[in-house]
């Protein structure tokens, strides 16, 4: 994760000039000028590579970084949207030799990717952009990544959660996770396996008949806890605001119940309470993870062929101030880590500092090698080149001067009046031999060069937590001069200020002494930086907190976990510890930082609605009904209702009031519509959460189509009339459609499998009223299908609220009821077109540009 040097856009650098002036002229990649003394000075010295090897290095740095991108969600859809790319489109792209002398290729998977479910294309982008067959594929690539399918991710940043080594029924947390490639990654690794055991269950309790699919070979033993549906989490977390909710409109494209979005800085996060042990219930229980991902912020300068301005802009010191960020953030991740569990750290950056310096630091200040081991990965993924940690480096200062040790660094400092040179410190260093932590096996830690498979630069290292450990307090970098009296003073705080952080290690609590200098990483514009006497309120809340209600502080148990009751009074409204019965989670929770969203609201279930809704679809008594929520301060159902997992909501239910800043949590599963008549249901089923529910609903509101015509016919047209003999028109499913009753019903689109083009089973929510029958789909959804099924191009059909209230208002005129009715359904439409539910989502072309112009990926 490189480092966010931007506002809301993208990253990636422009061939532009400054962002804002579009009168810049626009310049090549070939014209801009890549050259960096320093950079090159200190990397050909502090990188082991032969001569040959080194200029290879510098050469494919230098070249533009080729596209890339990779298949998202379920397996067996994956496979399916990558067939249209090399049955559709690569045979027309391989047609063409050349075009302006440039050879031309189509995509090539990524081939140490599993399945090959990622590609990367070398072609220039303006090739891509002008030539028939390209634009065609750019068309086909925009669309499937507007609804989720394709995820346009730079190939390195694809590694670190292919070594987490992640299981279903796991719990994960990534720590920095926007804009949320990686995250989606590891939620599809959550969710593996889940379609089929579900439809293993259901089929053992005669409630679905068997699938065509074949189902021998699922284990029901994994994960299995909840009749096949994932139990396991992901919490996705930033500490940018309006970067989690770019990362909500990454992640909620994968519709997953197991997913919260959580806004703290990495280095203070919170504890999760969970509920108690019924053996034990005077004890808290707090939420440990299987798994970390640690993708930090750096100085990115492994992105260096995306963010080009970057050769004029790397500096030594922008590595240096973020090294104690790192450290941090890794040393929470370890805290808040089972024993067993593992943390995967990773940054774009090429530098020592940021990468070996900082897992060294972390084990040392956790125990060592005792108690955290890493782990070696050389069998993972044997396809993908990289090369091995360091074991000794170099580290270059501010002014630009090569330190091969601290030794070296304090010897210098007793010939210059005690002065250390800018932002060093003695944790940035390869310890010497007296360290615990001077023969840790670097060499499993993972470095990936451009110049290897024609990638970005990126470092990645798997830590194993063997045992709890009470994490050592940050020392502050002091030059080997005696303490004078004018000093005197200072010593004295130094020592108090250690003898604080002692207290808050023996708590599990990560530290917050400040090195002298560069302790800031680079903060995006816009964010907020955690001011002292922030942290000066939260140590004081200390003494609000309950002991009782914190694990005990003993190096056997979990007691790294009482802290984060003490860190998050910043995000509570007031300073005061909040009653049992807080008024306050009734109203909007607004954080110190002013940003504020609506309380997460759980329903009773037997709750009027839910039983109107159970009862109008026969949803079977299997389907859980204790975990829809909404999200109003009344908790009473008025828009829409969320489905979430039965973690996710014992971890939302124990949190309220406690200062946890949760973003987004659970799926949209009904929305609220207006209906026909009284006997019909108000609350029509959500196409996000259709694929959760649909295994459960009876066969009264199901209508099964088989045939491409007509699924082709519904998907074309918005709001078709459906009246008089208009159900002749729908094939096989007319008679079905004609006869079942009004509102939100399922259609279940099963091909026959006589066309490889459509064979890919669907549940997609349907709307029958007096005179129309419509699927409730978002436009771009619709596009989407129509261009991957039909490979049609042309406009969805859409008649607007004002055409079909005109085009219908005579016939209507002598029967209000006939054209209120019209106006409902039309503004049901339209709600189905996006332009009612977006509050969670961004605007595309505020991320840094026109859709059809991004090919940037994270880094």
């Amino acid at each position: 994760m490189g480092r966010k040097n931007f506002r809301g856009g993208r990253k990636g650098g422009s061939n532009r000039g400054p962002r804002g002036d579009p009168s810049a002229p626009y310049r090549s990649y070939n014209d801009i000028v890549k050259e960096n003394k320093n950079m090159e000075n200190y990397y050909n010295g502090a990188l082991p590579f032969e001569d040959d090897e080194r200029s290879n290095f510098w050469d494919a740095l230098k070249r533009e970084l080729p596209n890339s991108f990779r298949f998202c969600g379920s397996k067996g859809h994956a496979l399916a949207v990558k067939r249209l790319l090399e049955t559709r489109y690569a045979p027309d792209i391989v047609k063409i030799e050349r075009y302006d002398g440039e050879p031309v290729q189509a995509p090539q998977p990524v081939l140490w990717y599993p399945d090959q479910l990622a590609y990367s294309m070398n072609t220039p982008k303006h090739v891509i952009r002008k030539f028939p067959p390209f634009a065609a594929f750019q068309k086909f690539l925009v669309s499937e990544t507007s609804v989720g399918n394709i995820s346009r991710q730079e190939v390195v940043s694809m590694i670190p959660p292919l070594l987490m080594d992640l299981e279903p029924g796991m719990t994960v947390l990534d720590l920095c996770a926007a804009p949320g490639s990686k995250a989606a990654q590891l939620l599809e690794m959550v969710h593996s396996g889940e379609e089929a055991r579900i439809r293993k269950f259901m089929q053992s309790f005669g409630e679905t008949k068997p699938n065509t699919l074949d189902d021998d070979d699922v284990d029901l033993s994994v994960d299995a806890g909840d009749d096949g549906r994932a139990t396991g989490l992901l919490i996705a977390n930033d500490a940018d605001y309006k970067r989690c909710h770019m990362l909500v409109h990454q992640l909620k494209r994968l519709s997953s119940p197991n997913l919260l979005v959580t806004n703290h800085d990495a280095t203070l996060y919170p504890a999760i309470k969970l509920p108690p042990n019924p053996d034990q219930p005077d004890r808290g229980q707090y939420l440990r993870f299987d798994r970390i991902l640690a993708d930090v912020p750096c100085a990115g300068d492994g992105t260096l062929r995306k963010n080009v301005n970057l050769w004029k802009d790397w500096q030594p010191g922008n590595a240096l101030g973020l090294h104690v960020t790192q450290v941090r953030i890794l040393v929470r991740a370890l805290q808040m880590l089972k024993v067993g569990g593992r943390v995967v750290y990773s940054t774009c950056s090429m530098n020592p500092v940021e990468n070996e310096a900082v897992v060294v630091s972390a084990i040392e200040r956790c125990g060592g090698p005792e108690k955290i081991g890493i782990i070696d990965c050389k069998d993972r993924l044997p396809l993908l080149k990289r090369s091995p940690g360091m074991h000794q480096w170099q580290i270059m200062d501010k002014s630009g001067r090569v330190w091969s040790s601290w030794e070296e660094v304090q010897q210098h400092a007793l010939k210059s009046d005690g002065q250390v040179p800018g932002k060093l410190s003695d944790t940035m260093f390869a310890r010497p031999d007296t360290s615990d932590c001077s023969s840790l096996p670097l060499d499993r830690c993972m470095r990936v060069y451009a110049h290897q498979q024609d990638t970005g630069g990126f470092f990645i290292t798997v830590l194993e937590k063997k045992d709890e450990f009470k994490a050592k307090p940050e020392t502050k970098a002091r030059a080997p001069t005696t303490t004078t009296a004018s000093n005197g003073a200072n010593a004295a705080e130094v020592k108090a200020e250690i003898k604080v952080e002692e207290k808050k290690a023996a708590l599990g609590e990560p530290t917050d002494v400040l090195p002298t200098v560069g302790a800031k990483r680079t903060l995006d514009d816009g964010e907020t930086e955690i001011q002292p006497e922030v942290k000066k309120r939260k140590t004081e809340s200390i003494s609000s907190e309950k002991v009782e209600d914190q694990p005990e502080a003993t190096a056997e148990t979990e007691t790294e976990q009482a802290q984060p009751e003490f860190k998050i009074k910043e995000a509570e409204p007031v300073v005061e510890a909040p009653s049992k019965n807080n008024a306050q989670t009734d109203r909007k929770v607004k954080a110190s930082d002013g940003n504020s969203e609506e309380p997460f609201k759980y329903l009773a279930p037997d709750h009027s609605i839910i039983e109107n809704i159970q009862k109008f679809y026969t949803v079977s008594s299997r389907f859980p009904s204790d975990r829809f929520m909404v999200r109003n301060a009344t908790g009473e159902p008025a828009k829409a209702i969320y489905y979430t997992s039965a973690l996710l909501r014992d971890i939302l239910v124990e949190n309220e009031g406690r200062g946890v800043k949760f973003v987004h949590g659970g799926v949209k599963m009904f929305m609220k519509q207006d209906a026909p008549s009284a006997e019909v249901c108000r609350w029509r089923i959500q196409s996000e959460g259709m694929p959760i529910i649909e295994g459960y609903v009876g066969p009264e509101r199901v209508v099964r189509l088989t045939k491409k015509e007509t699924f082709h016919k519904l998907l074309k047209e918005m709001f078709p009339k459906f009246i008089d003999d208009d159900w002749k028109k729908l094939n096989e499913i007319g008679e079905r459609a004609r006869d079942i009753g009004m509102g939100c019903c399922l259609l279940v689109v099963e091909p026959d499998g006589s066309d490889p083009d459509f064979s890919e089973r669907m549940v997609l929510p349907l709307w029958k009223s007096f005179h129309s029958l419509n699927l409730m789909l978002p436009k771009d959804d619709r596009s989407a299908m129509l261009l991957r099924l039909f490979n049609d191009t042309s406009p969805v059909i859409n008649q607007t609220l004002k055409e079909v209230a005109k085009k219908q208002a005579e016939a209507a005129e002598a029967d209000p009821e006939v054209q209120d009715e019209i106006i409902k359904d039309a503004a049901a439409i339209e709600e189905t077109n996006g332009k009612k539910e977006v509050p969670e989502q961004l605007d595309e072309a505020s991320e840094g540009g026109e859709a059809e112009d991004q090919v940037d990926a994270e880094g």
